[in-house]
């Protein structure tokens, strides 16, 4: 009874050993730890996906160096336009300087065209012909509206047509200022006659001067033809100011007397000044030879 009851444990010992050595040769089971792969499939895709953003940087290097390059195109394009407006400005000025050396050109291909046409009248005439009275007007005209012989000094102005007119044989030049008949307190151009030539001597701040402000320099200028050399004929009307005197006098070639006037005008904190040179011819009446304005 007592030898059964041996084996019988022995074999339940036996059974139990071999149980425990299939289960422990299969393994324990572990789960993995979360966030971790270990596939060789998941390797090949991290691979991949860091090709693609080695791919995607060198695309965006490449595309800064092609907005590298084409702001230096831009640049250049500039630089380009800057050099060709300096080479239009360059031929503008050649284009100006030619016109003024083609002047003198034209002058005198006028003036020849002009006496080529008077000897041909003169010709036609021949030498039994009759001076007729149209022949006299047009003679005195052509005497009357001949251009002045005005020397102009400093800055060139331009005289727009409208701006030029005729009386008798004096030249009324006045490029700024009021347009009226007369000078200074003559309301007439016959009563003025003297002294119209003086309106060559202008200035460009007469554009800012009413029409009393500018009879008012203008009778100014009459004043000083009499006046002692140096002594200043002062006016002032209104918000504007300024004064005429004789700085020098002498006598032309031909015996005429002559003086030189500065003006001066100012108003609203503008100041400007203007020589001229004026002879004054037998019947009384002033000439103005040289005119020089800032």
């Amino acid at each position: 009874m007592r030898t059964s009851t041996s084996w019988t444990n022995r074999l339940c010992c036996i059974g139990l050993v071999a149980s425990m050595l299939v289960v422990g040769g299969a393994g324990p089971a572990f789960a993995d730890p979360p966030g971790r792969y270990y596939g060789q499939g998941d390797h090949r895709d991290d691979r991949g996906d860091k090709r693609d953003e080695r791919g995607d940087k060198r695309d965006d290097r490449g595309d800064k160096r092609d907005d590298r390059g084409d702001k230096r195109d831009d640049r250049g394009d500039k630089r380009d336009d800057r050099g060709d407006k300096r080479d239009d400005r360059g031929d503008k000025r050649y284009d100006r300087r030619d016109k003024r050396y083609d002047r003198p050109v034209i002058r005198d291909y006028r003036e020849d065209k002009r006496d080529d046409d008077r000897n041909y009248w003169n010709d036609r005439r021949g030498p039994g012909y009759r001076f007729t009275p149209h022949d006299r007007y047009r003679e005195q005209y052509r005497g009357h509206h001949k251009q002045p012989r005005i020397i102009y000094r400093g800055k060139p102005r331009i005289v727009p047509r409208d701006r030029v007119r005729w009386y008798r044989d004096v030249v009324i030049v006045r490029p700024h200022g009021h347009w009226y008949p007369g000078y200074a307190h003559y309301q007439r151009d016959d009563d003025a006659y003297k002294w119209l030539a003086f309106t060559a001597i202008t200035l460009g701040v007469l554009d800012y001067l009413n029409e009393a402000q500018q009879r008012e320099h203008e009778a100014a200028q009459i004043a000083a033809t009499t006046a002692p050399l140096g002594e200043r004929i002062i006016w002032q009307e209104g918000g504007a100011r300024g004064a005429v005197v004789a700085v020098q006098e002498g006598t032309s070639t031909s015996g005429r007397y002559c003086r030189e006037f500065q003006h001066t005008v100012a108003i609203g904190g503008r100041t400007e000044e203007a020589y001229g040179t004026a002879c004054r011819n037998p019947d009384g009446s002033w000439e103005v030879v040289s005119v020089e304005g800032q």
